[in-house]
């Protein structure tokens, strides 16, 4: 029964998985039920052997899991587990949310120039030229910066080129927090003229007083993980309970909750008075005269707006029906609310990604990169790169790409297009949802496999043509219906190498005979 206080249970923790473990960290997981809390606040302490159970579990839990879905030649290694999640997400990697993208750490790992029992020889050098014709998020492109070497990047998706370049440009930082400050003045003052700002106040008011009543932290969030409470049942009686509550506010303050038009995604998934904000925001943002400042600041806002979204907070992945009124949410183990107001996200994202890039700045180097919007299966590169950067133009045909690293979507998984359609309304951006590969909508029936085999193919087949004479693909997939030996078939390469991870399948492709 050996007692430990945060900070030495931080310590064993950190000893224990070969990650820094912080107090915060403790504190969460005694906040969330995971560990039981002995003492008072101020001498907080837990059981020794409660710890190191449950990061016992955890470790034979993730890894069983992966093995699982994996198979047995899972390579731990490339699991990356060591690291936490605020370094997977370092700096600009996290200027916006993205489904699908891989960690920058795999990307460092085959790109940089050191060797292991694994990896026995490095492929690329500083001063290389990449190929990421998957660009996605930009990781690639980012990363790239870090190691010395240039980059290119190509994507379908509009919005996701507006992404990628906006983490890797070089901005003016102090014309930067001069507009964002603009917007937010401008933001205060349109509140103040509504009634939501004092709504709000008195909800969380009531809120506060609610949850500590019948949801006590951390006692509430213990006694669900010792199966003394059945939260469905609980936790949806005091939603009525509290459903009363809010009512009487919406009444008193007279707030609109549905907007008149409720067609397209800004319509349907947005509270009245925030959409508003939004609208208001954005045509702030199109004054802007800097474009790199303009573009960037609209990233900011779609990453707000993300965040905004009329749904439960344990929901915001998927997006099933818009939430309008207060709710149990299994997330928080509460009742919460929706959002009445942009202005807090919005301040939030601002200072982050102001920290971020400031950030980013230290470890960049003076190399070139960039994202194209185009289709990667159609796209003349170096013609496109001649239009808007002669720089990587003159490599691309004097150097020629060394290689390819790339994530491919896979087969019948996201809607790349859909995932951001809050910024497509907003913008007025151009969809190009027909030219995905591989998108959810067409599932992963036989024809969709087929479509996709031809796809990536078509995609590798266009890319070969800037490529040096010894070149090296990297590609990390999903490949559960063994698609990509007929991919490298129809390319006329061969994969001389794979790997299971936690990330995906990891092949290494080269030109046949080579």
């Amino acid at each position: 029964m050996e007692l430990l206080t945060i900070k030495e249970a931080s310590a064993l923790a950190t000893s224990y998985v070969g990650r820094d473990v912080t107090l915060s960290n403790i504190s969460y997981l005694i906040q969330y039920g995971r560990l039981r809390k002995i003492g008072e606040n101020g001498f907080t302490q837990v059981l020794k052997q409660d710890l190191i159970r449950y990061l016992e579990s955890r470790k034979t839990q993730r890894q069983a899991a992966w093995q699982n879905r994996l198979g047995k030649d899972l390579n731990w290694a490339l699991s990356f587990e060591q690291y936490k999640e605020s370094e997977t997400t370092k700096h600009v990697h996290r200027l916006h949310p993205y489904k699908g993208k891989f960690i920058p750490q795999l990307v460092e790992y085959f790109l940089d120039n050191h060797i292991d029992k694994f990896k026995k020889k490095f492929y690329f050098q500083k001063g290389d030229l990449v190929l990421d014709p998957f660009c996605g998020s930009g990781t690639l492109l980012v990363q790239a910066s870090e190691l010395g070497m240039n980059a290119i990047g190509i994507d379908i998706s509009t919005f996701n080129a507006l992404i990628s370049n906006g983490k890797i440009k070089k901005y003016d930082i102090s014309v930067l927090r001069q507009e964002i400050q603009k917007i937010t003045n401008e933001l205060d003052k349109y509140i103040v003229k509504s009634n939501t700002v004092e709504f709000e106040r008195e909800l969380l008011e009531k809120l506060y007083q609610f949850n500590n009543k019948y949801f006590p932290s951390p006692e509430y969030r213990y006694s669900l993980e010792q199966g003394k409470i059945n939260e469905f049942k609980y936790g949806y009686d005091k939603e009525k309970q509290f459903l009363e509550i809010y009512k009487s506010l919406i009444k008193k303050y007279q707030i609109k909750l549905k907007q008149d038009k409720t067609d397209g995604f800004l319509g349907k998934w947005y509270i009245e008075h925030v959409r508003k904000e939004i609208d208001f925001a954005a045509q702030l943002i199109d004054k802007i005269k800097e474009p790199d400042i303009r573009s960037l600041i609209k990233i900011i806002l779609s990453r707000t707006i993300h965040s905004c979204r009329a749904t439960t907070h344990s929901d915001l992945a998927t997006l099933k029906e818009p939430v309008l009124s207060t709710y149990y949410c299994v997330k928080h183990g509460k009742i919460c609310k929706p959002l009445f107001s942009i202005l807090s996200w919005w301040k939030r994202y601002a200072v982050d990604t102001i920290s971020r890039l400031n950030e980013f700045d230290k470890l960049r180097t003076k190399t070139s990169q960039m994202c194209l919007t185009g289709d990667s299966k159609t796209i003349d590169i170096i013609k496109e790169l001649e239009k808007e950067n002669k720089e990587l133009a003159n490599l691309a045909k004097s150097k020629k790409i060394k290689g390819i690293f790339s994530s491919p979507p896979y087969v019948g998984l996201i809607d790349y297009h859909e995932q951001h359609a809050y910024a497509y309304d907003l913008f007025k951006l151009e969809r190009r949802d027909g030219l995905e590969i591989g998108p959810l909508y067409n599932g992963q029936g036989q024809i969709a496999r087929n479509s996709y085999v031809n796809g990536i193919s078509d995609v590798l087949n266009n890319c070969k043509k800037y490529l040096a004479e010894d070149y090296d693909v990297f590609l990390v997939a999903n490949d559960k219906y063994n698609l990509y030996p007929t991919i490298a078939e129809n390319c006329s390469m061969r994969i001389v190498g794979t790997a299971s991870s936690s990330v995906g399948r990891i092949m290494k492709a080269r030109e046949l005979g080579v």
